[in-house]
């Protein structure tokens, strides 16, 4: 029973913070107006426009490579990416019953992008590089119709696709060196592709974008110009911007009812352009390559999606800018709350630590350390200021309500700073090296000094907690042991040792007792007083146990790891009793609030997830 988690009850997912900005044109509104329509690692997020509130579609078992929604709103289709060899799933989604609808499975690899006909008759969907083909698949029977390999041999790869607004059996196809319009011919179980002349032009194309009246068609190029190709004749009409091409090429296109086209281009530039000579109106510098502009009804409002895994809300009207959504998008290595409260955490990653409001999933504070990644944080007992271990050797203080920086430890290690925590009395940190020394500093008025170095470990520290009494602490290693040490004297109380990679450890509250998690995959019991093994646990089916958080009743503990699962334990039976699935990227660290109402999980591809905790006190 210990690692299985098939009988176990599901853990809540009650809200994500994270956008994968590197899905192109993910962002998309659905016609009801209500909602924004994005993926997250496997997820497929419904977010409500009036109140935020978040709805989830769970059925992928990898991330998510593509998302689109029928004109009609009945239904969602989500594509995946898998390993070489295995079939990519697509999701067709029920929208009015929030449940899966078909699962299609034909292509391998990857599923590159999906288009629904304008009557919800048909999908079309189109694989990634190792697989090539377009497929056609009957909605109403859940069955493919027909399949062809998306180029010619002579051609590129395809990377995108689209229906014709106004006929069920005309798409376009683009990609490397490839500009095609099919037609499906039914009767025969066919689709007959016509070449778009195009001359002496050579492009890539990342983006198709139809008006509505289906009389041409726009293509957004790697080039950074746009070619404009009649549907009906299949001739390029023309290719523009002729001088101010968009830099770093053109990832997204919408087409307004007024005639202009909005563009999304691979500098983070967002511009609105005239639509007979693509010159630019009116443009806005946001952060990230821009990849996915969505319209809500008429366009009067518009959103565009970026790299950087953020969300922006432009009104027509004005063009300003407006951030509705924040994440990080390098993968987060910790998360901390403020001592004795749960509405707010901090969370720290590449580039700095952010403070976010916890019910709302709002980002507070952005403390930003360009270039630098920040290992652990904490913040002291007295709220007054945040501690924090950085790559580069240092650690920095900050306040938490500016993010000033008010105190910066230089050369704190030497191989960087990989773990911290900060005594009760807020007069001492501790910290832990990429080399294997464990520091303590005392914190004066404006200034520091170090006061004890203890050097036993033989490689990283990766966690550390100080007992309640801040006379020991205990440290854990990827050498292998956890050492207990005595805080007044500065030398070792007991050892643990293991054939692991130690990743985390937690005092249980009564302080008798320490558990530990690392890279075999168990979850080990010990007794502080003589460093004897109490029992051990299997942890997780598969890699290694890389963050761990005990309830402050003792009573239940929570793990997260390379298993992608958020378990939830009952300390004294050692069975877990709730699984929360939702991460795609590893998860890296797990914390439940001081108010035990809800557990916070970080992963490597960036994501922040929050459950409800399933033992409220």
């Amino acid at each position: 029973m210990d690692g299985d988690t098939q009988e176990v009850p599901r853990l809540e997912l009650e809200a994500v913070i994270g956008f994968n900005g590197h899905v192109f044109s993910g962002l998309s509104v659905h016609p009801d107006k209500e909602h924004l329509i994005y993926p997250l690692g496997c997820t497929v997020i419904l977010k409500s426009l009036k109140n935020g509130k978040q709805e989830f579609l769970q059925g992928h078992t990898n991330n998510v490579s593509c998302v689109t929604v029928s004109k009609s709103g009945r239904y969602i289709a989500s594509g995946q990416v898998t390993f070489m060899g295995f079939k990519a799933e697509v999701i067709i989604w029920d929208y009015s019953k929030r449940e899966m609808y078909a699962r299609l499975q034909l292509h391998k690899a990857k599923v590159e992008g999906l288009a629904f006909s304008p009557n919800d008759k048909y999908l079309v969907s189109l694989g990634g590089q190792d697989d090539g083909s377009i497929v056609v698949w009957n909605i109403e029977t859940r069955e493919a119709i027909c399949g062809s390999p998306a180029s010619a041999h002579s051609a590129g790869h395809c990377l995108a696709i689209q229906f014709s607004n106004q006929s069920d059996n005309i798409f376009v196809s683009a990609g490397n060196g490839t500009l095609r319009v099919w037609e499906l011919d039914l009767p025969n179980r066919k689709i007959r592709p016509t070449e778009c002349q195009t001359g002496q032009l050579k492009r890539i194309v990342k983006c198709i974008e139809i008006p509505e009246d289906d009389s041409f068609f726009y293509c957004g190029t790697t080039s950074g110009d746009i070619l404009k190709v009649n549907l009906k004749t299949k001739l390029l009409n023309s290719c523009g911007p002729q001088k101010q091409k968009f830099s770093k090429g053109v990832n997204t296109l919408k087409a307004l009812k007024t005639g202009d086209i909005v563009v999304g281009s691979g500098d983070g530039m967002f511009t609105l352009c005239s639509g007979p000579n693509f010159k630019a109106i009116k443009k806005v510098q946001l952060e990230g390559g821009v990849t996915s502009i969505a319209l809500r009804g008429e366009g009067h409002q518009l959103f565009a999606g970026t790299e950087a895994a953020q969300i922006y809300r432009f009104s027509y009207t004005d063009f300003k800018e407006e951030l509705i959504a924040t994440s990080h998008k390098s993968p987060v290595n910790d998360v901390a709350f403020p001592f004795g409260t749960s509405e707010l955490f901090a969370t720290c990653s590449l580039g700095g630590i952010r403070v976010w409001h916890t019910d709302m999933s709002k980002e507070l504070l952005r403390i930003s350390v360009p270039n630098m990644t920040c290992n652990a944080v904490e913040f002291m007992m007295d709220g007054r200021s945040i501690i924090s271990a950085w790559n580069d050797g240092k650690i920095r203080v900050f306040t938490p309500e500016s993010g000033r920086l008010s105190s910066v430890i230089h050369n704190a290690h030497s191989m960087g700073v990989t773990a911290i925590a900060g005594a009760r009395d807020c007069r001492r940190i501790l910290s832990g090296g990429g080399e294997g020394q464990v520091r303590v500093w005392e914190i004066l008025q404006g200034s520091h000094r170090l006061i004890g170095t203890m050097k036993e470990h033989k490689a990283t520290v990766t966690c550390i907690k100080i007992k309640s009494n801040d006379k020991e602490c205990v440290t854990a290693s990827s050498d292998g042991a956890c050492i207990i040490w005595d805080l007044v004297r500065f030398v070792r109380n007991q050892m643990v040792l293991a054939n692991t990679l130690f990743r985390s450890v937690c005092y249980h509250p009564e302080e008798y007792q320490i558990i530990t998690s690392g890279t075999d995959r168990k979850i080990g019991y010990w007794e502080v007083y003589d460093g004897s093994a109490i029992r051990e646990l299997e942890g997780s089916l598969s890699g290694s146990i890389n963050g761990m958080h005990i309830s402050a009743d003792g009573n239940h503990f929570v793990t997260g790891g390379d298993e992608k699962l958020v378990k939830v334990w009952a300390y004294a039976e050692g069975e877990v009793t709730h699984a929360g699935i939702g991460h795609s990227g590893n998860i890296t660290s797990v914390r439940i609030c001081p108010s035990n109402r809800h557990i916070i999980s970080t992963s490597a591809d960036g994501a922040v997830l929050r459950w409800r905790y399933p033992h409220p006190s």
